[in-house]
Order: structure tokens, then sequence, then C-alpha cells
């Protein structure tokens, strides 16, 4: 039930970490290769993170031709992240990944601060990956909406098959001299700070959607991951705590299993939804 959150963990470079989540969700791929944002891209802050990546990657051809049977070697079960500038770009990436016999699910990245989106809805593009695949997809979607209920519904209208929760916020920090840190300005922000955030879209999807939910944002702790599955997740995904904790899945997973049992639950499966029976009583 933890997974990595897209771009918060390489794999290659650190298996022994991968190899503790239940499945490893890849970097964005998009059908060309990019270069991503100029530097400076990461920046710390006081409760968390900021970063301007720019959806660096190998590109679609380079990722399925030699990063994907490397992945694939490592024997844990693989989620792509999707990624491109119209629904046809996507598209384009599910059918190819489709071909595929090493990939259990994927993601669409539909929101992302640190480039330009494409014009179509989320629905829009997971209409049109989902005539592309038979694979599972998971619409990850921004916290930074009027209604995030609102678009789970479309979404899953559209043919999703689950929702990822949430991707990062767009945040700004200044240097000493009242500039800038990142080069583009600002960036996508995560760490703790964001959890509140994460835990009301989680909380606002399930009540909208029947999907599951893969929830994310600011989990440090056992505890963390189980308030967002208190409020509707059924998997939980772990981002920057890997930046600085490259054993937390194993310590997070021990955690959470502790704090059930304090308050009853046999599994995670429990305790899911149980903020909203809470509300209700």
């Amino acid at each position: 039930m933890l997974l990595n959150a897209s771009g918060c963990l390489d794999a290659l470079t650190a298996p022994e970490t991968a190899r503790q989540l239940d499945a490893f969700v890849t970097k964005t791929v998009t059908p060309l290769g990019r270069e991503g944002n100029p530097p400076v891209r990461i920046a710390e802050t006081d409760a968390g993170m900021l970063n301007s990546i720019g959806l660096a990657n190998p590109g679609r051809e380079r990722f399925l031709d030699d990063v994907l049977p490397r992945l694939v070697e490592l024997g844990v079960p693989l989620w792509v992240s999707v990624g491109g500038f119209s629904a046809e770009e996507y598209a384009e990436t599910c059918r190819a990944i489709d071909a595929t016999d090493d990939v259990t699910t994927i993601e669409l990245n539909l929101s992302c601060p640190n480039v330009d989106e494409a014009p179509e809805s989320a629905a829009e593009i997971v209409a049109a990956c989902r005539s592309a695949t038979r694979l599972p997809l998971y619409a990850k979607l921004s916290p930074a909406v009027p209604d995030v209920g609102a678009v789970a519904t479309a979404v899953e209208a559209a043919g999703a098959d689950g929702l990822s929760l949430v991707n990062t916020i767009r945040g700004l920090a200044l240097d000493d001299a009242l500039r800038p840190v990142l080069g583009t300005g600002t960036g996508g922000y995560s760490g703790p700070a964001l959890k509140p955030i994460a835990l009301a879209a989680v909380y606002a999807a399930f009540r909208a959607a029947s999907l599951p939910i893969v929830g994310m944002g600011g989990v440090t702790t056992g505890r963390d991951a189980l308030e967002l599955i208190a409020a509707g997740a059924s998997w939980v995904a772990l981002g920057t705590v890997l930046f600085s904790d490259p054993d937390a899945p194993n310590r997070i997973r021990e955690e959470l299993a502790a704090e059930l049992a304090v308050l009853g639950f046999d599994s995670p499966g429990e305790a899911r939804g149980a903020a909203h029976r809470k509300a209700s009583e």
C-alpha cells in the first residue's frame, strides 16, 4: 500500500529504497526528451521543499528501450507516470506502454505547476488515454482547483480507474537579497505543510467519486499515512521524506501498523474512510 510520489525517488540509484515499496512510480515520461528547467531547481523552506525540475526525462523511446528494462530488474510492480502537452500526446505514450508487458498501472500527470499544461481538460485527456490502453489509469490531480470533487467525478466518468491526490502546489521562496531562489521563480511546493491540503482533497474526492485513491502530500510518519487513509486513501505515496530518509517506507509501514493497533483497526482497509464515519456520527 506504499508507493513513492513520482519524481521523488530514482530507483536505479537507490534500489534498496525502491524495493521497500509495494510499487514504484517512475518520473513523468513525455513524448520527447526534456532537459528541464534552468537551475536553481530545488530549494528548502521552513516547512517543506520547492522544486522546479520541469519534467526532465529522456523521452518516451529512450525510456521504453533503456530505462524500463532496468526498472523491471528491481522486481517491484511498476507504475509509469505519463505527461504531455495535448491529449493525443498522452494517448500516444499510453499506447506505447500498453504494448509492453512490464507495467501494471499508468498514472496521468494532469497537473504540473512547473510546465505549461495541455489545453484539454483532465476528463478529455483521460478519455483519450482510456481508448489507447487496457492498463489501469490513475489521474493525478492538482489541489489548486475550485472543486476537487467535481474533477474527480469528471475523470471517473471519462474512464479513470483511480485518483492520485495531490500534486504539488505553486509556491515561492526568496533569498537574503529578496530575489526568487528558484531559477523559474515559482515552483511546486511539497513537504509537511502540504498535508492538510492533501487531506482536504482526498476527503472531497472520496465523497464525490467511487474510485480508489492514492493519497500523498506531507507524509513523514505512520500517523500521517493513517490520516490520509482515514480521509479515503487506499494507497499512500511518500514524497519529500524520501530525500532525507531512505528507510522511510519500512519505518512508516511499521509506524502505521502500530497506529492501527492502538485505534483497534486490524488492517488499513478497516480504517479507510474512518474520518467520514466520524463526521456523520
